[in-house]
């Protein structure tokens, strides 16, 4: 979830992807193959994505839907999704793109508040995406969900005859001292994710304490999920030395060794983060942009999204990879807060927060 983002997604923060929402960066599209016939006048023509550092497709998947529609599709990777979302606020007046994927619910209301979007309502939202609806007038699409949640490394643990954190108090123990890195919810929608999971957990008047005892416990902040998971994470990079990340419920399956998952989630750390897709204010290519919003929805691509980004498709009786249901199952009680309220209260909770990490 970009970590979307997407992370092994995700959006992400992404995801996703990456073991977040998603497992490579792509910061252009792939080439067509020499089979595909150029665009040709009054065809789809150019389109921009912008998108987060996690997106990650199948190129021939691509490649496919650039023959079928006459798109030529150019994907443009603008950071974390709280990074992308930001730029697009700056840009609004000249668009980086014509399409975008990869705002989740944690910034949707700044997406949305300031104008970046144009309606579109897509007939395939009727699958199951406008189940994850947060605008009335259609300028947000749903194209995935998954949970960030604190991940583990069973590796690390099981070699230092230690046992696992289960719980968010857990985490403040001094057994776990210096084990912990987070991202930044200034910077990043997980980030902002787990802030928001801390706050649900711990209330309106009991969440700041909690991240006093999690600096005190030596919490490592990071600016985004790929630092955080690729580089800091045991789990996720040969150099790291930090055995407990925010991550993804869905980040394990990118760990299967031999029929095993190294890693897996504490689904009691969870919140609910949702990836939306939208036509750009001012896009250059508005039809473009909506075949492409289509092709996010369509069965094709949500079938491609657990192992290409590791999030779970929006759209109803998607099958899923087998060794989900044994390494990725989603939080049966994730955190959530009203859009509405993250909307009201985003830039003074992060504030507050910053202030209270010295960040």
């Amino acid at each position: 979830m970009g970590g979307s983002s997407s992370a092994a997604a995700g959006s992400g923060g992404g995801a996703t992807a990456s073991a977040g929402p998603a497992s490579a960066v792509s910061s252009v599209s792939s080439p067509a193959p020499e089979s595909v016939a150029p665009v040709a006048p009054g065809s789809a023509g150019e389109v921009t994505l912008v998108t987060h550092d996690s997106f990650n497709m199948n190129k021939k998947l691509i490649a496919d839907f650039e023959k079928q529609s006459g798109v030529k599709l150019t994907v443009l990777a603008q950071g974390d999704a709280g990074a992308m979302t930001n730029k697009l606020v700056l840009t609004k007046d000249n668009p980086l793109g014509d399409v975008v994927f990869g705002i989740d619910n944690t910034f949707a209301s700044r997406a949305l508040d300031a104008d970046v979007l144009q309606p579109y309502a897509s007939a395939a939202a009727a699958n199951g995406a406008d189940k994850y609806a947060i605008d009335d007038s259609n300028r947000l699409t749903a194209v995935d969900y998954g949970d960030v949640c604190v991940n583990v490394d069973h590796t690390w643990f099981t070699n230092k005859k230690l046992a696992e954190p289960k719980s968010y108090d857990d985490l403040t123990k001094p057994e776990y001292k210096d084990l912990l890195v987070v991202q930044s919810p200034a910077t990043s929608s997980p980030g902002l994710a787990f802030l928001l999971g801390t706050m649900s957990a711990k209330g309106s008047d009991g969440w700041q304490d909690y991240w006093r005892q999690l600096k005190a416990n030596g919490v490592k902040v990071d600016a985004g999920w790929e630092d955080a998971y690729t580089v800091d994470f045991t789990g996720g990079s040969e150099t790291g030395t930090r055995p407990l990340v925010v991550s993804y419920a869905s980040s394990p399956p990118s760990t299967v060794k031999d029929g095993k998952a190294t890693t897996g989630a504490l689904l009691n750390t969870c919140f609910r983060q949702v990836e939306y897709t939208g036509v750009l204010a001012g896009a250059k290519n508005p039809d473009g942009a909506k075949k492409v919003v289509d092709f996010l929805l369509s069965k094709e691509f949500q079938q491609a999204l657990p192992e290409q980004m590791y999030v779970y498709p929006v759209t109803a009786g998607v099958q899923l990879p087998a060794e989900w249901a044994k390494f990725a199952p989603v939080a049966d009680k994730p955190a959530t807060v009203d859009p509405q309220q993250i909307a009201e209260n985003r830039q003074a909770w992060i504030g507050e927060w910053s202030d209270l990490m010295g960040q």
